[in-house]
């Protein structure tokens, strides 16, 4: 019996996988002719949040200066950070 790809995956491991590829790939741009000229879109993205206030996880590389700095006041550090991060980026 031949592979059938248009059928769901019965696998677990193949359902993450494919779960995996969908979240991390990135969107292609296309050409769409508007009047005489081009214009290149990317296909929209998912709304990033519709929990207002809600946050976001991220990995962030920090220098160890930087840690210590905002770790020295014990918990809430990453409140801080946020709160740093937010003020330096005039928001």
């Amino acid at each position: 019996m031949a592979f059938d790809r248009s059928r769901r995956p019965s696998d677990p491991r193949q359902a993450a996988e494919a779960a995996f590829k969908a979240a991390t790939t990135k969107p292609v741009e296309t050409a769409k002719p508007v009047g005489t000229a081009k214009t290149i879109s990317a296909t929209p993205a998912a709304p990033a949040s519709v929990v207002p206030g809600a946050r976001e996880m991220v990995s962030l590389r920090l220098d160890r200066a930087v840690l210590e700095h905002f770790q020295k006041d014990g918990p809430g550090w990453q409140d801080r950070i946020n709160a740093a991060l937010k003020a330096a980026a005039g928001l």
